[in-house]
């Protein structure tokens, strides 16, 4: 009787220990990723961009923690699922047939493609990108080289022919003096001095600045024609029609890569497309293929007056979110972001971070 009298309680106190087991504390999945403009990338010490803000998205849907793993490569984010050190994979990785065998990917969440950047043509015209080509980091050693060489030069000069009656300068003082005799320098680079120094001394630094003014124009000149050369392949870049015979770079591992490779262009690949952009920016390839919304990001962004994108988007491909094989995870993601497209969200994020242009998220 005892036992029937306090059963009620006990099923009360069981009944009342089962809503609480549903409060458990939400799993946390590891996830892969990588800083690449703008779908990921760190501000104010914490990750952002289109990729984080739809992972976040996802896993509110999924009530599940996130611990981000942030690799240096495309090929350290890839191995990284392969090799179990996370459950995800998410940044700008696109679907191909190859990597459909080693993982498998969500539905596409972004439409992309390749892309060609190269330098921003000057404004001026062919003068106006010639001389901004010139006075870059690598003809400052030179033009510092003919200043400072031009000032030593005047100031010997001037030293040896101020007291000279029958010389070629108008005033034994410091000043005009000097700036006759840095003029005479100056204009000897142009072969057009008037005037010869009467001294000995200011004749055998005549003769010497004279040798050092034909190597100048010499090195000049090469340049000029080298820049020219330079400017006229680049101009010549509309599409992907114009590559071959080119330096074209690219990052290392990628789609674009392997599109450069089965079309013989001579390549040269980087770790990221960060040093494929700072690579450019010094003038060494003609032009860079990668992804092109990150590509046109940067042109719009950092990179503005520096560098342009051309052509049509070409090749073209979907981003997706990566999985292990077989992994639980893929179903129920794909859910999620069919929730996503149903509910806007998916549309919020795309006009946040790309003012509703450059993907079609996949549709």
């Amino acid at each position: 009787m005892l036992a029937v009298k306090w059963l009620p309680t006990l099923v009360l106190f069981v009944l009342a220990l089962i809503p609480a087991s549903g409060y458990a504390e939400p799993e946390s999945l590891r996830v892969a990723t990588r800083i690449i403009r703008p779908f990921v990338f760190e501000e104010g010490g914490r990750l952002t961009g289109f990729s984080i803000d739809l992972w976040q998205e996802i896993s509110a849907q999924l009530n599940v923690q996130t611990e981000f793993i942030v690799k240096g490569t495309l090929r350290e984010l890839l191995d990284a699922t392969l090799n179990d050190e996370a459950d995800v994979g998410i940044a700008a990785i696109s679907i191909t047939e190859e990597r459909e065998r080693d993982w498998d990917f969500s539905h596409p969440m972004f439409d992309a493609g390749l892309q060609i950047l190269i330098p921003q043509e000057g404004e001026g015209g062919d003068l106006g990108s010639l001389a901004g080509s010139l006075f870059n980091a690598r003809f400052l050693p030179l033009v510092i080289f003919v200043i400072v060489g031009a000032l030593l030069a005047g100031h010997i000069v001037w030293l040896f022919e101020r007291k000279r009656t029958d010389g070629f300068l108008n005033s034994p003082n410091y000043f005009p003096g000097i700036f006759e005799s840095t003029f005479w320098a100056t204009t000897t680079l142009a072969t057009q001095a008037e005037g010869w120094p009467k001294s000995a001394v200011a004749r055998v630094v005549s003769v010497f600045w004279m040798f050092v003014a034909v190597l100048f124009v010499a090195i000049f000149t090469a340049a000029v024609t080298s820049e020219l050369t330079v400017q006229k392949l680049r101009s010549e870049i509309q599409g992907p029609e114009d590559l071959p015979g080119k330096i074209v770079a690219t990052v290392r591992n990628s789609t674009s890569a392997r599109y450069l490779s089965a079309n013989a262009i001579h390549t040269t690949e980087f770790n990221s497309v960060e040093e494929a952009i700072q690579a450019l920016e010094k003038g060494d390839p003609d032009a860079i293929v990668f992804d092109a919304p990150v590509l046109q990001y940067y042109a719009s962004h950092e990179g503005t007056g520096k560098v342009q994108v051309v052509g049509p988007v070409f090749r073209k491909e979907a981003y997706g979110i990566q999985f292990p094989k077989d992994s639980r995870w893929r179903k129920v993601v794909n859910e999620a972001l069919l929730r996503l497209r149903e509910n806007g969200t998916y549309d919020r994020l795309l006009v946040k971070w790309f003012g509703g242009e450059g993907g079609k998220g996949g549709r």
